[in-house]
């Protein structure tokens, strides 16, 4: 019997014009392919050139070849906002000449809307049973209750329901998810990239000073990453510690903004931008930093909180998404959101605390390969659930 085929419906992987995207998705994937036969199918929103939205978009590449899986690229048509009520439906008309050519067993997204209500709608209509995956910003920052109620039409419909952290998971019960078919199947780590290493030898490849006290912020440089009131800490923090130091590795649309309030008279902190980075790149930062900041509205799982404890680093963060069931009082410090006071003070006990880094990177030990049998595994129930044979 040939091995399980899954079509893998999600935008969330990397492309030329955002070479870091979806980089926990592509991980899964890639040793998902240990287990079964899997194409990816990444629908993109082409807007027109008359009609860009607001936020960072970047006309795609439908040629891009994904190293290590098979991906197609493919676009539908939209419009800012005015579309996004049909943007399902259209990403399902465009999706489905592709399904039905790969004739999958299963299929299994990462993004719930529009390309999971698209997973969905094309499966129902070819009767191949279908898994939604919530990534966590698709849930975090659902933009109107027109998107809000075609989430829950989708969540409510799955075949399967996959989370990155048990908050999620409450959120999408909430929503009309069947208890009984939802699972948290949170993310990994690349135990071979993020480990304990020397904070010297890092600083001196990144050019960053001995005595500096190096706070890092890995991710997309937006608001919602809480990116601004981060750097009025480090500001008020500065005045008392001489050597403190603020690196922000990524982009996104607040990057300039980030830059000219640096620049800023009287700006009166050490701040420096990265820009986009390597995982290679990050691993490096990771251990010349002190600590690493991630003071977010909202997250799921985030790759970089689990690659900051595999490399020896503590956290400051907020009390959201996964981070709670991440960070203890031995590997960091959990604050409220938006409490501006209690993130400059938890940023000035992180500094001045002994933390034992070599703990710290015991504490969490998962890789992809693990991540990858989970999914599979549920895969492979969704699909014995449905009774289908599989095609020769």
């Amino acid at each position: 019997m040939r091995r399980l085929r899954i079509a893998v419906v999600t935008p969330e992987l990397p492309n030329r014009e955002y070479p870091n995207r979806g980089r926990s998705v592509l991980q899964t994937l890639l040793h998902l392919r240990n287990h079964a036969d899997i194409t990816a199918f990444c629908p993109l929103p082409h807007y027109p050139a008359r009609f860009r939205p607001r936020f960072d978009y970047r006309p795609s590449d439908p040629s891009y070849a994904l190293p290590g899986v098979p991906a197609i690229y493919f676009e539908f048509p939209a419009f800012p906002v005015i579309s996004r009520p049909v943007n399902g439906v259209v990403c399902a008309h465009y999706l489905e000449p592709h399904l039905r050519e790969f004739q999958p067993d299963v299929i299994l997204n990462f993004w719930l809307y529009p390309a999971g209500f698209a997973a969905l709608r094309v499966g129902r209509k070819l009767r191949i049973p279908v898994i939604v995956g919530s990534i966590g910003s698709d849930l975090n920052n659902i933009p109107d209750p027109v998107s809000h109620w075609l989430i829950r039409k989708t969540l409510s419909g799955a075949s399967r329901v996959l989370t990155k952290s048990a908050q999620l998971r409450s959120r999408v019960l909430e929503m009309g998810a069947d208890p009984g078919k939802t699972y948290v199947v949170a993310n990994g780590c690349d135990g071979d990239l993020f480990f304990l290493r020397d904070r010297a030898s890092a600083r001196r490849t990144l050019k960053v000073p001995e005595s500096a006290e190096l706070i890092l912020f890995v991710g997309r440089l937006n608001r919602a990453k809480g990116i601004g009131g981060l750097l009025e800490a480090v500001t008020i923090l500065a005045k008392r510690r001489p050597h403190l130091h603020l690196a922000y590795v990524g982009d996104g649309p607040e990057l300039e903004t980030m830059q000219e309030k640096v620049q800023a008279p009287h700006a009166g902190a050490r701040v420096s931008f990265a820009g986009a980075c390597s995982p290679a790149e990050v691993a490096q930062w990771l251990a010349a930093c002190n600590l690493l900041a991630l003071p977010s509205n909202a997250e799921g799982c985030p790759n970089v909180v689990i690659e900051a404890l595999s490399s020896g680093r503590p956290v400051v963060a907020t009390k959201v998404g996964a981070l709670p069931d991440l960070i203890d009082r031995c590997s960091g410090i959990l604050v409220d959101v938006g409490n501006s006071g209690a993130l400059i003070h938890a940023l000035d006990q992180a500094l001045d605390s002994g933390w034992d880094e070599q703990a710290i990177a015991r504490r969490f030990r998962r890789s992809w390969q693990q991540v990858a049998q989970e999914v599979f595994a549920i895969c492979q129930d969704s699909f014995n659930a449905s009774g289908r044979p599989r095609l020769n």
